[in-house]
This record gives C-alpha cells, structure tokens and sequence, in this order.
C-alpha cells in the first residue's frame, strides 16, 4: 500500500518538527518514544474534556484512544490533550453554576492555545456536556485548520422500581435527570415520600453519557452533524455502546482526509450551515441555548449571525421529532429511528435544507443524504408534512421589555398555552425565586421575574432549571410564567423565557420592573412587553441605582464579566474572526 504523501512546509508542525535548529524539539518526541516517521507526520491534536465530574465526560478517554488509532491508519501521528468541563447538572441551582457559560469560552482559549503552543495540523475534538460542545466548536472554528468534532454520546434512560411507593407516572417512562429535579418539587409539595426521592435518584441515570433528552448537550450534538463539523450519524448511539468506538475511528481518518485535501472548518461552517444548524434546533424542539451558541460559532468565523437570525428560521421551521423535554423520547429513541440523517432528510422534502454545504467527510450535505433510506418513524420522528406543530419548537420574543430579543421553548406547549398576560413577581437572584417557590410564596397567575443573572451581572448567566423543576414538581408549570435575563436548561418544561436583552446590569428593561407590573408574553407573535409607557420606562431608568454589585471582584468570573458582550450575540468575549489580522495555518 502506498503511504499518503503530506508536505509538511505548509503545516505548522514544521515549525516543531523540521529542519537542524528543531532538533531539541524532537528530543522531546524521542523522549515520548514516537520514532521518526511520527514525527515527520502531520500532528493532530486529539482533543478532549474528559474528567471524573460527571457521566458526561467519562467515557471520553477511551473514545479517545479510538480516534487515535483512525489517525494512525490515516498516517498522522494523534497527540491527544485535554481540556476543562464544567457539568450543568452538578452547578446547577448553586453558586457553581456561574461558572459553566464561562467555562465554554475557557475550553475555546485552552484549546486554542494547546495547538498554537505545539503547532498542531489538525484537530479531532470530543465533547460530552453542554458547553464543551459549542465550546470545542469554537475553537476549531476560531483555529480553521482541517477539524471533526464528535460527541461522547448519550446517557441511557432510567427506569423506575415498580413499588407502589413511587408514583405512577414516574414508573411508566423513561428517566432523565430531568425528572430528578422535578421530583424535587414534588418531594417539597409533599407529593413524593423520603424514600421514593432515594429510590429514583439511585436509579434516573444509569450509565455513562450526557443527559438523555434533547437538553443542551444534544441540541448541539445535533448541531455538530447538521453544521458538517461531526460525521454524519455520529452523535446518535449512547455513550455505553461499542459502536462509538468505530465513529472515533472513522473521525481520525476523515481529519486526515480533510488535511490531504486542505478542508477546514470556516470551508464547514459558513452561513447556509448554521442555518441548517439552526433548522434541525426548531425541527427537534431543541435547547434555547443553541440561541447563544450559534452565534458564538458563527463570531469565530467573522459571520453576523445573531439571535434574531437564528429565531427567523425557527419561525417557519416545523417542529416534528417528539423528545423530551417537550415531548416523549430520548436520545437513544433517536438513535434507534435512524438519527439526525433522517431528520435532515424530513427538512430537505421541504426545501428547508442548504444541500451543497461540505461536511468532515468532504461530501457534501446532499451526497450524504442521498446515502441514508430510512423513512420517518412516525413515532419518534413525524413526518414534515404532518407535523407536532407546524412552526419550531423554540420561539424568538421581542418588545419593550426586551429590545435586543429573548428566547422562549414552546415545543409541548399548546398553542392556547402560548400567550400569557400577569402582575411580576420580581426577584434579583435565582436563590431568592428558588426560596420563594420552595415556600410557595408566589401566586398563581404571575410572572415570575429573575434578574441580575446576565452573562456580566451574574456574573456567567446561571440556568434555572431548579427553580422551573420545582414549580413543574408543584404542578404549577402552566399556571405561572418566568422570565429572567439568565439562561434556562434544556431541560426546562414550562413558559420560561431566557436571555432577556439588554440584561439588568447593562441597564435593560427588565432591570425597571417593580412588582405588579402588568407583563405579556405572546409566543404566537413573538413579543414580550410590559404595560409600562416609554415615559415611565425612561422615568424609572433615570432613578436606577445602577447594576448590583457581586461578590466576584478578581478570578476568572470578574475577568469573564469585564470582557463578556451582549447576549444576543453569542455572549463572547472577543473580537472573533472578523477582526484577525492572520492566519494561523499561514504563519
């Protein structure tokens, strides 16, 4: 078999690899016991978060060694190195949380500055939670060398002992974590026994993955696929099953392909393909931050594509893959329909697909769809000409109460549901709302208010996924709303709109609101206002003390709050790819 031929003068491993004077540079490689054809192959960078903090991560070892082996049979020489991760499911409801949004800027530099440093080719990127996604996206994308992301997979659901002691509808479906912080509430309303909360918690997540339904860490696996950056099919089987072993092998190979043929990642990731991205979010009833991801990604690249984009194409996209947490299934159900190709092949029978976008395998989006012949299940994934409901699963909202947008998920919410009219109810930190709910001091027909957890005055956006758990627990999910210029989980039942914009500590709307305040939010028009006149608004601006301080003066969390920008642009922290002044595969 001929080897493939790579000419290292056009790769930046030159620079660690070649010629007299980087002779004490390869003593370092010797010393790692790579022999002289390694050293002289293109480098690739194996990356990935793995840690001992969640289920989500831990798997990424060994798929890691997987993807090293596609590399060698492509004649690179795999260096892997890893990276951090912050898991929502452990920060989330504490202070801990504040530091997940910053983490995934934290894994873009990290990784960034890992190839830089060695001067790696290439990358091959594994994720498993909900910000090392977008997070290691970026950074191929910021990077533009020859990249394929994939995903360390799903978590397998849970099930429930059939005892008389756990209630009914927990017994009958799947488990999710989801359902663990529901269960919360419900053990607060007094609804769920000591011993039925042990008993589901030792059970709702059984294996190895990330959070099972279409939460954050799957709205952007889906994403990896549909952007081109992941190999087609990739992202579907769960974290457990041996077969991911094969998708990493198959990714080595395909970064060595791409680097044969120069293919990097801005060649991947262009408008038309976080468009598609965007489509397959709307289409699954994916997570609301994939409206602050996307933009992220697409800042890297120097592309202009902001919340309001990604919401037009959610508008008059149909919502038609019936997951959690709208719907019923998780991802494993998915997987076992026929995945994201069959998705994307519903939105191409609609002409709602861009089918000449390249992806990692260096075909394009058509020459890969044309490959899959599973039909639509029915089930699981309905057919686009008879779908759940006929416009996406997540929403764009937009008024005076929110001039720069916000985002609500809607999927599994009736449309009669979609509209709600109520007195705020305001509070300036999550704790406070959590407290309040917990205590059942609030009152059926209010809008809940969350402030001061925006990107700069949280600081780090926090989700609220206790706070909506518990108020879904206290079978109040449809009787209140909540609005905050935070985040929400992807795993958020319930009217709960996120990313509410300017946030209170860039003196937004939301930061005016007294309790009573008369509020409407119509995801059927996509507006989100209060009864207020400009006149007062301004009034009430003009006497605003101005944003809250925090207890975060110096660390990471005060220098992330220093540099963060506005939420509907992706909340980054730097000029991104339109302001470069080189190349790093040039230099």
């Amino acid at each position: 078999m001929l080897k493939r031929k790579f000419d290292k003068s056009k790769l930046p491993s030159r620079h660690v690899t070649e010629g007299p004077e980087r002779a004490p540079h390869r003593s370092y490689y010797y010393a790692m016991g790579m022999t002289e054809d390694e050293i002289h192959q293109p480098l690739v960078g194996v990356a990935t978060c793995w840690n001992e903090a969640a289920p989500c991560n831990i798997a990424l070892n060994r798929q890691a060694q997987a993807v090293k082996l596609g590399v060698k049979a492509g004649e690179g020489t795999p260096r892997e190195f890893t990276t951090i991760t912050v898991t929502d499911g452990i920060a989330m409801g504490h202070e801990g949380m504040r530091s997940s949004l910053a983490s995934r800027e934290a894994i873009a530099d990290t990784v960034e500055l890992t190839m830089r440093g060695h001067c790696y080719d290439a990358i091959v990127g594994l994720a498993g939670c909900d910000k090392s996604l977008p997070g290691m996206m970026m950074a191929m994308v910021r990077l533009n060398v020859p990249s394929v992301f994939i995903y360390g997979g799903s978590i397998l659901p849970g099930k429930a002992p059939q005892v008389d002691e756990i209630p009914e509808d927990f017994r009958t479906r799947d488990l999710t974590v989801q359902d663990m912080f529901e269960a919360v509430g419900r053990h607060q309303n007094q609804q769920l026994s000591d011993a039925a909360l042990d008993m589901l918690e030792r059970v709702a997540c059984p294996s190895a993955g990330a959070c099972g339904g279409q939460f954050t860490a799957n709205t952007m696996a889906c994403v990896s696929e549909a952007i081109g950056l992941a190999l087609f099919n990739s992202s579907g089987m769960p974290a457990p099953y041996e077969s991911r072993d094969q998708y990493g092998e198959a990714s080595g190979r395909a970064v060595m392909h791409l680097i044969e043929k120069n293919i990097r990642a801005r060649d991947i990731v262009t408008r038309q393909s976080l468009e598609n991205a965007a489509r397959v979010v709307a289409c699954t009833g994916g997570s609301t931050n994939a409206g602050l991801h996307l933009p992220a990604i697409a800042h890297e690249a120097g592309i202009e594509f902001y919340l309001d984009d990604v919401c037009e194409i959610f508008r008059d996209t149909p919502y038609f893959v019936d997951l959690k947490p709208g719907g019923q299934f998780v991802a494993k159900d998915l997987y076992e329909a026929g995945g994201l190709p069959v998705v994307m092949n519903e939105l191409r029978k609609a002409g709602l697909i861009h089918e000449d976008c390249v992806t990692a395998s260096g075909y394009s989006v058509a020459e890969e769809l044309d490959k899959v012949t599973r039909k639509a299940d029915g089930r699981v994934i309905h057919s686009i000409e008879t779908p759940i409901t006929k416009t996406g699963g997540v929403v764009g909202l937009k008024g005076n109460l929110a001039p720069q947008g916000a985002i609500v998920k809607v999927a599994g919410i009736a449309a009669e549901d979609q509209v709600f009219t109520g007195p705020a109810r305001v509070f300036e930190c999550e704790e406070d709302a959590f407290a309040a709910v917990k205590a059942r001091a609030y009152k059926e027909g209010e809008v809940i208010v969350i402030r001061n957890e925006g990107p700069a005055g949280g600081p780090g956006m926090r989700e609220m996924l206790a706070t909506t758990a518990a108020l879904s627990g206290q079978g109040m999910g449809k009787k209140v709303a909540l609005i905050t210029d935070g985040r929400f989980s992807g795993a958020t039942r319930g009217f709960c709109v996120g990313h509410v914009g300017p946030e209170a500590a860039q003196g937004g709307p939301i930061a005016m609101l007294k309790d009573g305040d008369m509020i409407t939010i119509d995801a059927v028009k996509g507006e989100l206002s209060v009864d207020l006149s400009d006149d007062e608004l301004a009034k009430r601006k003009e006497s605003w003390a101005g944003p809250r301080e925090t207890i975060y003066a110096s660390g990471a969390l005060w220098k992330y709050a220093q540099l963060v920008g506005e939420t509907y642009k992706g909340a980054v922290t730097h000029p991104g790819g339109s302001a470069e002044k080189h190349s790093y595969m040039e230099l």
